[in-house]
């Protein structure tokens, strides 16, 4: 192997052969095509929206996995790993697992009976008009928000590993993903991102394998990352019990209450970009074993995700700097991926990694894109602006919907350019929406005793304390050791303690309300 890094050039890596170009040439019109085939069988609403249920829990799961499987998954979390080391491995185990089983085996039988095509969907079935206006807005939000993400993502890689300009690389592949979205709709979302899931993990393995090589096998790693960086990097329980022995800068409180009683599962049980996949299943058991059968690979995901990062910090040559920094400094966080990918790849190998990384993107893009149109037009349009169209009327919307938000998205990656890493922006997302919206929801399916009035003023009351915290920090950076519990916390620490206080404020809202209302 030839580290292709030694002959770094700021602007381009590598040169794409004729086989490479092949490949990523024949995987766009592969996923085209797939959406022309589909349209025929997107007609109706459910349809159209909800892949007229009747997904295998196989076909189910697999999509669950990759709706979140995207190059926001793939890329932030090599940066992050890079950036915070083998403590970003908590947002898989911690972070997922419980809370994937925890949605097929509690929370599913709740959404698949009430036959909604929506979370804000339930939330009106059990609060009523204003909850379920006020979640479906917050939620069409923070989608278009995530959106961006893997716009930026996408261009990044492009102009790391080929050196086209970023703002072409958004506009290609964006388009691409609002043509297969609209014509063919969820299905044809979910039929892509089980194509996508197999293309990631055959692409993404490529590193892991050619970089432990390199290092000589873990025990070196670890050396070497301690060598580079520190040996704290390597530990995954060992530095939490103070906020100072830690790169990010967290106690281990914040990794169990803040992640993974909160966030993981705000996130698993209430993103209804997740969710909707679940939905699709044909029946009630499908749907209970679909988050099942993705749990058992998302054990798997940090062998192509962290340790790449891991890698990063032991054999990168240079040294990575937060987004923020970059410009004037050189890579940033976000890059490590397609570094790694440049440094290893040759030609047919390059081009395979690359259409691996162009399907994290346009699995995670039509995730969020499809996730919108459905809450929007059901949602939004429906509820709130014309009750009584026909249902030919909001397929049509639908498909304009899906338009709109990949146009609206392409606004949003640049914004995502002022943070150091992506998931640092992803996480404080998250405890923006996700994370109150799970202590409403989580109430209502659990506590007969909340009220309509209740879960209103309690998700609004959450939103409001996360978003309110974080602009604090924002105006006045020394308070953060009030809303981290530490002066030495990093972004990511600040966003878990950020969702904790969140939820807590959302549930002690909505129980007070609900006893005096």
């Amino acid at each position: 192997m030839i580290p292709l890094l030694a002959q770094y050039a700021p602007t381009r890596l590598v040169r794409l052969s004729p086989v490479d170009g092949v490949i990523i040439g024949f995987y766009f019109v592969l996923v085209l095509a797939i959406g022309l085939y589909l349209r025929r069988r997107a007609n109706t609403g459910e349809d159209f929206f909800m892949a007229g249920r009747e997904m295998t829990a196989w076909i189910a799961g697999l999509s669950f996995l990759s709706a979140n499987l995207g190059s926001l998954e793939l890329m932030g979390w090599a940066g992050s790993a890079y950036q915070y080391g083998i403590l970003a491995t908590h947002w898989y185990w911690i972070g997922a697992i419980p809370a994937m089983l925890f949605l097929g085996l509690v929370m599913m039988p709740f959404y698949y009976i009430s036959k909604t095509h929506s979370v804000p969907g339930y939330l009106k079935l059990r609060f009523g008009e204003p909850s379920r206006a006020l979640s479906s807005i917050s939620f069409a939000v923070m989608t278009v928000l995530m959106s961006g993400i893997n716009m930026y993502s996408m261009a990044l890689v492009l102009k790391v590993i080929l050196g086209w300009d970023i703002n072409f690389s958004i506009w290609v592949s964006s388009l691409t993903v609002a043509v297969y979205v609209a014509l063919g709709g969820l299905r044809s979302a979910i039929f892509n991102e089980v194509l996508q899931f197999v293309l990631i993990w055959a692409g993404a393995l490529l590193i892991p394998v050619m970089g432990l090589t390199e290092a000589g096998g873990w025990t070196n790693l670890k050396l070497q990352i301690a060598r580079n960086a520190s040996a704290e990097y390597t530990h995954l329980w060992g530095t939490l019990g103070t906020f100072t022995g830690n790169p990010m800068g967290i106690h281990w409180t914040g990794i169990v209450f803040g992640l993974g009683a909160i966030i993981s599962f705000g996130y698993w049980t209430t993103d209804f970009l997740v969710v909707q996949r679940v939905l699709t299943a044909k029946d009630l058991r499908a749907a209970k074993m679909a988050p099942i059968i993705g749990a058992a690979f998302k054990m798997m995901v940090p062998f192509i995700v962290i340790l790449p990062g891991l890698l990063a910090l032991a054999l990168l040559p240079i040294k990575l700097v937060g987004q923020n920094e970059a410009a004037a400094i050189g890579h940033s966080y976000n890059e490590v991926l397609p570094l790694m990918l440049a440094r290893y790849c040759g030609p047919g190998l390059l081009g395979l990694g690359i259409t691996a990384l162009i399907a994290g993107f346009m699995s995670g893009m039509a995730g969020n894109v499809s996730a919108f149109t459905t809450v929007w037009t059901y949602d939004i349009y429906r509820a709130l602006i014309n009750k009584n169209a026909s249902d030919h009327h909001y397929v049509n919307m639908g498909r304009w919907c899906t338009v709109v938000g990949v146009l609206i998205s392409v606004g949003t990656a640049y914004f995502v350019m002022q943070f150091a890493s992506i998931m640092d922006y992803v996480q404080a997302i998250f405890s923006f929406f996700i994370a109150p919206l799970f202590g409403t929801v989580v109430l209502g399916m659990l506590w007969k005793r909340a009220t309509r009035t209740a879960g209103f003023w309690g998700l609004l009351a959450g939103t409001l304390t996360s978003i309110g915290m974080w602009s604090w920090v924002k105006a006045d950076p020394a308070a953060l050791r009030y809303v981290a519990l530490s002066p030495h916390a990093r972004p990511m620490a600040q966003d878990m303690y950020q969702a904790l206080w969140s939820w807590i404020v959302c549930v002690v809202v909505t129980i007070s309300v609900s006893y005096t209302v």
